[in-house]
């Protein structure tokens, strides 16, 4: 393996990262500019107000995209697998 080889197992890597957590962290952000909003216009300030549904909706959501998150890691490894192999 030369450098070209493991720049290109880094660059895969990292979007391989970026495609399993996007969904997750797209949510939560959804959600918290929408617990943001509704908090400046209702006035109220409470700590756990932006807690719990970020939790909830990010778990939801991981669930949800479980399956395209076990086909991602799936694939890099075969890849992966294969280039060890073929050294």
């Amino acid at each position: 393996m030369n450098a070209l080889d493991a720049m290109e197992l880094g660059k895969a890597a990292l979007i391989l990262v970026l495609t399993v957590s996007g969904p997750m962290l797209i949510a939560s952000l959804i959600v918290g500019v929408a617990i943001g909003l509704f908090q400046a216009l209702t006035q109220v300030q409470e700590a756990t107000l932006t807690f719990v549904p970020k939790l909830l909706v990010t778990g939801l959501v991981m669930l949800a995209s479980m399956p395209m998150i076990g086909q991602a890691l799936s694939n890099f490894m075969a890849v992966l697998s294969a280039r060890i192999i073929s050294g």
